[in-house]
């Protein structure tokens, strides 16, 4: 099974704002990055994935199984990590361990155990006394400790502080090392995946923009700064977006070669961050 998660064609519909023939795949193994401004359709694309929305058309598999026959199978090997509190606030760990555990057929008490003492978690504190970090932290240790596959994480480094993210992304470096889990992680904080991506996910306005390895975008997308006198109507299509300053102009292409032929070494051209790439294809519109 290449991949854990499988969208094809799939739209979800509301009053003023729809996700559009999402086709998304995410391959085992690895950690996708799912990035896009707030609004673009993340949150609705992982609540698709987990099956608390349906959509209005196309399909979605999960291990290569859809919601409608397997819903139970598929929910076992899922572990999902919010941003807040999903858990009763008056609840400690030990009672949310002795409601949750019972639910899932892999429970593994020990590694629960493990992870909490890992973590540096109190058992007995109720989880409203949690900072955002340690509820984080107990939110990653459920989700551990029955041996999902799968890790689902909606923007889980918001509202962190810098140190707790660096620890965090370390921590999810490091479950990654034996080959068994998938993570896809949604966050709108693009530096995060610099770090720990190896595929990007890009969506927009409810479309997905792209879908490639962070390699390849690296390859792919580029910022080419120059003087203002080389830009004409011609040369501007080989670019996404142009931004013109008193000093020059800075534009995206994801066209490396057209630029080269078009300008010679008349421009500089620089890697694109993930957030030069948000910003510019949010104010851009292909000319391809």
């Amino acid at each position: 099974m290449e991949n854990v998660v499988e969208f094809t064609n799939v739209t979800k519909k509301f009053k003023d704002f729809s996700v559009k023939k999402i086709d998304l795949q995410v391959k085992q193994g690895f950690v996708t990055g799912f990035i896009g401004a707030n609004g673009a359709g993340k949150s609705t694309t992982i609540k698709m994935m987990m099956n608390l929305l349906r959509p209005d058309a196309g399909e979605i598999k999960l291990f290569g199984l859809d919601y409608m026959k397997h819903e139970k199978a598929i929910k076992e090997r899922i572990g999902f990590v919010y941003d807040g509190n999903v858990f009763f606030e008056g609840l400690n760990l030990k009672d949310i361990k002795r409601i949750v555990a019972p639910a899932y057929k892999h429970w593994d008490d020990t590694l629960f155990y493990q992870f909490i003492e890992k973590f540096e978690l109190p058992l007995n504190k109720a989880m409203k006394t949690f900072s955002k970090g340690m509820q984080m932290k107990a939110s990653l240790a459920v989700a551990l400790s029955h041996h999902a596959e799968l890790i689902i994480m909606d923007e889980p480094t918001a509202g962190l502080d810098p140190i707790f993210r660096r620890e965090l992304l370390d921590l999810l470096q490091e479950l990654m090392i034996d080959g068994n889990r998938t993570i896809f992680f949604s966050t709108h904080i693009t530096t995060d995946l610099d770090r720990i991506a190896d595929y990007i996910a890009f969506i927009q306005g409810g479309e997905l923009v792209f879908n490639q390895s962070i390699h390849d975008v690296a390859e792919n997308y580029a910022l080419v700064k120059g003087g203002l006198d080389l830009l004409d109507r011609d040369t501007e299509k080989a670019f996404i977006h142009v931004h013109r300053a008193s000093t020059g102009f800075e534009a995206l292409t994801d066209n490396i070669k057209a630029v080269k032929n078009i300008f010679g070494d008349s421009v500089a051209i620089d890697r694109a961050s993930l957030e030069d790439i948000m910003y510019y294809l949010k104010g851009g519109i292909h000319h391809v």
